[in-house]
């Protein structure tokens, strides 16, 4: 049952309640108080993001399925009213992932910015890149280029302190080089906190995987909601138009330090293999996914499949077995493979046992089987 409080009711059906989220508390409000709020950039439509479009859909149609428990609407709201990222932990396959994209499509936040940790991901990867070497390259194939129209030009071969004050953006006579905006661009997490009107959600994705100092170098951006791009501080207060984490999309950084308006909603999952510092727990609010019961993969499987499909008789056959395995056998068993082996369940139902036993014992082989 609803209470008056959520933002997030996890209906699955989109809707303006962003717009009813209380002001942040003084310790964790960000921007210029004093801004229209309304002057702010919508973020763009849900379905474009990244990827082919049938790709795009599938999200959208998975994130409209998913089936949220209580206890997980109620943790989700404590994150949006309090600013503080969402910690989910859990095993692989229960959902920690599409709880975000559920949230950004009922809230109508736009498409979900994410972050995929590997051992080798560092602060800077989700906060920016930046393209020197392009932009050498083209500001050499710029002065060529000038050259080439003035013949009676200084003949000499430029010097590598002449490409450096050029990427400098120094006053020269020559040819300018090309706009540094064009190589760089902002990673998922600084595109996040750009100033938009309402929250992004950012998804950092299985953050266990990192380096031991990435979650500790994540408390400052955390703590202070904006960071400094020096590439950018030393061309001084003009406006630069940078690359974003937006597929296709730009955005204005002035004066080299990015500043969010209000808090994005972090989603960092965990498959919990690993311990955070207790630094990063106090600031997040914890959720722990835990593996669906009878009624909760049923009410997946109509949510994907149809009511129909749910209905079928191989359908409780099935979520009778994947439960079985997972509380008898301490199987780890991903809600995905429960999926796949009902859609080919039905298509394999006319041939023999054998069939429908190999369909069955493939498709739900468990995750930590070797």
């Amino acid at each position: 049952m609803a209470e008056d409080w959520w933002i997030y009711r996890g209906t699955g059906v989109p809707h303006g309640g962003i717009a009813g989220l209380p002001p942040a508390p003084a310790w964790r409000a960000f921007g210029d108080p004093d801004s229209d709020p309304e002057q702010l950039p919508e973020p763009p439509p849900e379905d474009s993001a990244a990827g082919s479009t049938a790709r795009r859909l599938g999200r959208v149609r998975q994130a409209a399925a998913y089936q949220a428990d209580e206890r997980e609407v109620r943790l989700v709201n404590l994150a949006l009213h309090l600013r503080r990222p969402l910690l989910i932990t859990g095993k692989p396959g229960v959902g920690k992932s599409t709880l975000a994209y559920a949230v950004a499509h009922e809230l109508r936040l736009g498409p979900v910015l994410r972050w995929s940790i590997s051992s080798r991901s560092s602060l800077r990867d989700g906060l920016y890149s930046y393209d020197a070497i392009g932009r050498l390259h083209e500001a050499g194939l710029s002065r060529e280029s000038a050259r080439r129209a003035d013949p009676g030009g200084d003949p000499r071969p430029e010097s590598r302190d002449d490409l450096r004050d050029e990427l400098r953006d120094e006053p020269r006579d020559e040819p300018r080089s090309p706009a540094i905006g064009r190589f760089l661009r902002l990673g998922p997490l600084g595109t996040a906190l750009l100033p938009w009107r309402t929250p992004r959600v950012l998804l950092i994705d299985e953050i266990d995987k990192s380096d031991i100092d990435l979650p500790n170098d994540l408390l400052n951006v955390f703590e202070e909601g904006e960071f400094e791009i020096p590439e950018l501080l030393r061309l001084g207060p003009d406006p630069q138009e940078v690359g974003t984490a937006d597929h296709g999309r730009t955005a204005v950084v002035r004066g080299g330090v990015v500043r969010c308006a209000q808090f994005p909603l972090v989603v960092l999952t965990s498959n919990g293999e690993r311990d955070f510092p207790s630094a990063l727990l106090r600031r997040c609010v914890r959720l722990e996914i835990r593996a669906p019961d009878e009624q909760r993969l049923a009410a997946m499987v109509a949510a994907h499949l149809g009511e129909e499909a749910a209905a079928a008789a191989q359908t409780a056959d099935l979520i009778a077995e994947f439960l079985r395995r997972q509380r008898q056998d301490a199987a780890e068993l991903a809600n995905d493979q429960l999926l796949n082996a009902l859609l080919m369940a039905g298509r394999v139902l006319r041939t023999d046992q054998r069939g429908r036993d190999a369909v069955r014992d493939v498709l739900l082989r468990p995750l930590n089987e070797s």
